[in-house]
């Protein structure tokens, strides 16, 4: 199956490349399936690298992979919840300088010669509704990629915008067929490294990592435009970066994935990694964060997820409610999704979407799940 897969994403994106892509040609797959493959001529992901800002915002083009993303809860004028998520991937096709191999070089003898695929996906999320809207292009200046000073990650007019080569302040702009929305990004936080000082292990043995850092402490406001009606938003947002050179071993096939607000301040950034092999245990990874910087990582065995409640979607079906244990934490929540149909069909179909904490704490967050 995953050998088929990556011959289609190789001839999506020589079609791609080739400017004339057709979306009724999209080959539909997991997000596991995307992030699998040879990982030979790319950078690896070792431990011991310290993280440097504002250059780590940039692209990371010596690696296979890459995303900036950003979830928010938000609420309307008039008290309605709602959720945003907005992603722009990175996605590389050959190793640097090489074509198929180390050892045969490249010469890029212009901005269009690119070895990098962009991916950004966007969706709006209220109790009774779920729209989404996927976008692909070639890395290229006129189309999507990073600059520094402004700080700019665009794909096409879907762009965010700092006002200096900083994350924060921001502007992030949207268009699509079904919704448009402007917001307005600020952070006065400490980035939160997880794992290992930025250092993500994936699973037990540190064979897979990512390198990954957060900030959970972003204030939104601003509008959202959908059926004619202007909407004005205001809440709270959580941006994810992560790059690697592989993601998920060969017998993962997907993850779990929590960006937790607590009542009382900290946020829960919580991930399980499955195991499809029966031979290896799932891998558990979970950091409590605060406002000043600081942070607590927590150790696997002190953490307990179990499905509570299943949704069959269009791509699938996904386990939209949790019960989640840290006893170190004196954490038991229970989290149920805004919409149980939160599903995103887009050529990698996956869930992704608000969800409310009850228990122990309260509060709101994100969940992203794949590989069902």
């Amino acid at each position: 199956m995953k050998p088929v897969y990556y011959a289609q994403l190789a001839l999506l994106s020589c079609i791609l490349l080739s400017g004339c892509f057709n979306k009724s040609e999209q080959h539909t797959t997991g997000m596991g399936q995307l992030l699998d493959g040879d990982i030979k001529g790319y950078s690896p992901v070792v431990p011991g690298v310290t993280l440097s800002f504002p250059e780590d915002h940039q692209a990371h083009n010596g690696f296979r992979q890459e995303w900036w993303y950003l979830t928010a809860n938000l609420t309307t004028a008039s008290g309605e919840q709602l959720g945003l998520q907005w992603t722009q991937f990175r996605i590389a096709l050959a190793p640097p300088k090489t074509t198929a191999t180390v050892e045969k070089p490249v010469t890029q003898t212009n901005s269009w010669q690119t070895q990098q695929l962009y991916m950004s996906h966007t969706a709006i999320t209220t109790k009774t509704e779920h729209l989404a809207a996927e976008r692909w292009s070639r890395g290229h200046d006129n189309l999507s990629g990073t600059q520094a000073n402004p700080l700019i990650i665009q794909q096409d007019d879907w762009q965010w915008r700092s006002d200096d080569q900083h994350l924060f302040p921001a502007t992030l702009k949207v268009t699509t067929a079904d919704f448009n929305y402007q917001l307005k990004l600020d952070s006065q936080a400490p980035f939160q490294l997880q794992g290992d000082a930025g250092y993500s292990r994936k699973n037990a043995s540190g064979t897979v990592a990512s390198y990954y850092y957060s900030q959970p402490f972003i204030k939104v406001s601003g509008t959202i435009e959908h059926q004619g009606e202007l909407i004005r938003v205001s809440g709270d947002a959580w941006l994810d970066r992560e790059w690697s050179s592989q993601f998920l071993s060969k017998t993962q096939q997907g993850w779990d994935w929590f960006a937790l607000r607590l009542n009382d301040g900290s946020a829960l950034m919580l991930f399980q990694l499955r195991d499809n092999s029966g031979k290896q245990q799932d891998f558990y990874s979970a950091k409590r964060m605060y406002p000043d910087g600081s942070g607590t990582l927590i150790s696997s065995d002190q953490i307990s997820m179990t499905a509570t409640a299943w949704q069959q979607t269009s791509s699938g079906r996904y386990p939209v409610a949790w019960e989640i244990n840290i006893p170190s934490q004196a954490i038991a929540i229970s989290t149920n999704a805004l919409n149980d149909d939160a599903n995103m069909p887009l050529s990698i179909p996956y869930w992704e979407g608000p969800i409310q904490i009850s228990g122990s704490h309260s509060g709101l967050g994100y969940m992203e799940l794949t590989g069902y």
